[in-house]
């Protein structure tokens, strides 16, 4: 059993989701788990709910400052995505099924919990609230989907992003919610490409398994 990861650099979110079903596909009929590892163009996406209300600005508005909305079928309420963001999409059979949904998520959390300790930084969680968080601030979201027992979507942890776009929206419906970065937190910028290298690390600390990087084929879908 093992981790095969693929960096996949800044891609359109509707792209990511069709290799995404892609290697779906594949990691359900040959037992394999796959790590993609992506920034997104800036883009909203609004869970299965899709709980409109979540919406600070409306589509045309967000277009107007060059954000995409997109209805996704992960589980959670409206997120961000954009250039500096961490995206990580585990998309895992065999090794999901080891563990299960709640516990699956909860090692997701400690995969982000593992990163922010290593630039010093004291993140939590808060109980009913997936994600990561330093005292009230939100420094990562988690929401996946599950099909034919592999997971789909993953965590988006913040790294160097721009981060006014988070209020036009209301963050995994919290209204309330101030949302941070590492960058932020360390008062410096932080490599992109160290901490793609330090999540790969932190999957095969805390799933126990060998991360290899895989085939180019994965970044193909039709």
């Amino acid at each position: 059993m093992e981790i095969q990861v693929v960096s996949l650099g800044l891609t359109d979110y509707l792209w990511a989701w069709r290799l995404q079903q892609a290697v779906h596909a594949h990691c359900q009929a040959h037992g394999e788990n796959v790590l993609l590892m992506t920034e997104h163009y800036p883009v909203v996406t609004l869970g299965y709910r899709r709980q409109a209300e979540h919406l600070r600005l409306s589509r045309t508005a967000l277009a107007e400052k060059g954000i995409a909305l997109v209805e996704s079928a992960r589980g959670g309420g409206a997120t961000y995505h954009g250039p500096g963001q961490l995206v990580a999409y585990p998309i895992f059979s065999t090794l999901f099924r080891r563990y299960g949904v709640r516990t699956f998520i909860s090692l997701l959390e400690e995969v982000m919990g593992w990163l922010c300790a290593d630039y010093s930084i004291e993140a939590t969680r808060r109980q009913g609230f997936p994600g990561m968080w330093v005292e009230e601030r939100k420094l990562g979201a988690v929401g996946i989907a599950v099909r034919r027992g592999v997971s789909l979507h993953g965590f988006a942890l913040n790294i160097n992003l721009d981060l006014e776009p988070f209020s036009y929206i209301v963050p995994c419906g919290l209204p309330d919610i101030v949302t941070t970065s590492i960058a932020q937190e360390v008062k410096k910028p932080v490599a992109m490409r160290e901490i793609v290298q330090r999540t790969c690390e932190a999957f095969m600390m805390i799933f126990t398994v060998p991360v290899k990087e895989a085939n180019n084929e994965w970044c193909c879908p039709e």
